[in-house]
C-alpha cells in the first residue's frame, strides 16, 4: 500500500500539518498539504505546502528565505494530521517576522502579542504590485 493513501485526507483533498521546531519542541505553525506538496516534501527534504488562499503550492521561504528543514515527520493515531518536525532556517516561521504564527495569548480576556518581531516583514518580503 502507498503511504500516502494511509492518511485520512479531508474531502478537498488536504490534510492540516504543524510544524513543529524540532530542538526546542515549539510550535511553529499551522498550514495544509496535498499529495502532490507531501510527496515533495518527503523528496526535497523541505516544507512544502498547499496555500488556499493562492490555491498553488506553496514552498516555504519562497520569497522570504526562512525554508524549512524537514527532520521528521509523524502522522496522528486518527491518521488525519501530519507533525513535521523541522529546522527553521533564519529563526522566522510566521509571515509577520516572528519566530512562530503563534505569538497572540489570551491574557484578561483580550488576545495580546507576547512575542516580538524578529525582523521587519516589509524587509523580508517583496511589495507585489
Amino acid at each position: 500500500m502507498n503511504w500516502l493513501n494511509e492518511i485520512s485526507w479531508t474531502s478537498d483533498g488536504l490534510v492540516p500539518v504543524i510544524a513543529q521546531q524540532a530542538e526546542t519542541g515549539k510550535i511553529l505553525m499551522f498550514a495544509w498539504m496535498n499529495h502532490e506538496s507531501l510527496q515533495l516534501t518527503v523528496q526535497e527534504g523541505y516544507a512544502v505546502y498547499w496555500s488556499r488562499s493562492r490555491n498553488k503550492l506553496w514552498r516555504k521561504g519562497e520569497e522570504s528565505g526562512h525554508r524549512q528543514k524537514v527532520v521528521a515527520l509523524f502522522m496522528d493515531c486518527d491518521e488525519d494530521v501530519l507533525l513535521l518536525k523541522i529546522e527553521q532556517e533564519g529563526n522566522i516561521a510566521c509571515h509577520t517576522g516572528r519566530e512562530s504564527c503563534f505569538y497572540r495569548q489570551l491574557l484578561d480576556g483580550q488576545w495580546q502579542s507576547v512575542e516580538p518581531v524578529l525582523k521587519n516583514p516589509d524587509a523580508i518580503y517583496k511589495k507585489h504590485e
